[in-house]
């Protein structure tokens, strides 16, 4: 899960001349500003010892509000959250009722939830990641980010446009998992106040904070 925090938090630079993809993605950074959608996620791992990929599954709910909040909170097959309440980024695990936190400044930086959720325009950004049009497929219109930084531990991003709706961000990271999620139903601009961002650790949960 904590890899996944790393993947699930990107961000993306603009190049000079824009193509399809890059307009979507220009348009969205700058015009919505809070957007909700339901998602799935396909996380493929690669296999060890010649064994096949290992493939899992999961799905829930997406929020947003620009610039600085954010949630998923994954429903199935286990219950988590993933919430950025402007100043703390909050990892909850259910099942161990666990608490993670840390310090949203300091997380989430170059990350893909900075992308779709967080930067209010592509010039804050564009220092971090290299930015191209890619081809069209399966209906969508693509935009591929590569990281400048050599640590990073990715190694790109794409970012799926149907009729300028967000609708898929995939991402592969430096041991070779690949996680895809793809957005169902989304929202745009729709009434979402600072306080349906807040997150306050059960009674009882053991808190970590980093």
């Amino acid at each position: 899960m904590k890899r996944f925090i790393t993947l699930i938090l990107i961000a993306a630079s603009a190049g000079s001349v824009w193509a399809t993809g890059l307009k979507d993605l220009e348009n969205f950074v700058r015009t919505v500003k809070t957007g909700k959608a339901d998602f799935t996620q396909v996380v493929t791992s690669p296999g060890k010892d010649g064994q096949p990929p290992r493939v899992k599954n999961s799905s829930g709910q997406f929020e947003f509000a620009r610039p600085d909040r954010f949630k998923f909170n994954y429903k199935k097959p286990f219950e988590q959250s993933i919430v950025a309440d402007g100043h703390t980024l909050w990892l909850f695990d259910v099942d161990l009722n666990q608490v993670t936190a840390r310090k949203q400044a300091a997380a989430l930086g170059s990350t893909p939830a900075a992308l779709i959720s967080s930067a209010a325009d592509l010039h804050a950004i564009e220092a971090d990641f290299a930015l191209s049009d890619a081809p069209a497929s399966e209906g969508l219109e693509w935009v591929a980010a590569t990281p400048k930084a050599r640590d990073s531990q990715l190694q790109t991003v794409r970012i799926g446009f149907k009729s300028g709706e967000l609708a898929r961000l995939e991402i592969l990271d430096s041991f070779g998992q690949k996680s895809t999620l793809t957005f169902n139903g989304f929202e745009a601009n729709v009434p979402l106040t600072p306080n349906e961002f807040q997150f306050k650790p059960p009674s009882g949960a053991d808190v970590i904070r980093q």
